[in-house]
């Protein structure tokens, strides 16, 4: 069990920066830091709204990896499956 501790382990840190760097790139108020990396590209990207609703996708995707992950190593850690 120590195995699928430690792959879990690492799915979890692999899932973590994917998830805060997918919440980065979303547009906010201020523009955020996918203003920074692609200026009029996103723009022109972001007018059609296909990007950013692949970009919520595959946010909500990481998280709910993420979620799950999470109950896993804690099961995991509680009963010592």
């Amino acid at each position: 069990m120590k195995v699928l501790l430690i792959v879990c382990e690492v799915l979890l840190v692999i899932t973590s920066i994917l998830l805060v760097l997918s919440i980065l790139l979303h547009k906010g108020k201020g523009g955020g830091i996918s203003e920074m990396f692609g200026g009029g590209i996103s723009t022109s990207m972001r007018s059609s709204g296909v990007a950013e609703r692949n970009l919520n996708r595959i946010t909500v995707g990481v998280a709910l990896i993420w979620s799950v992950v999470i109950v896993l190593i804690g099961l995991i850690v509680k009963f010592g499956l």
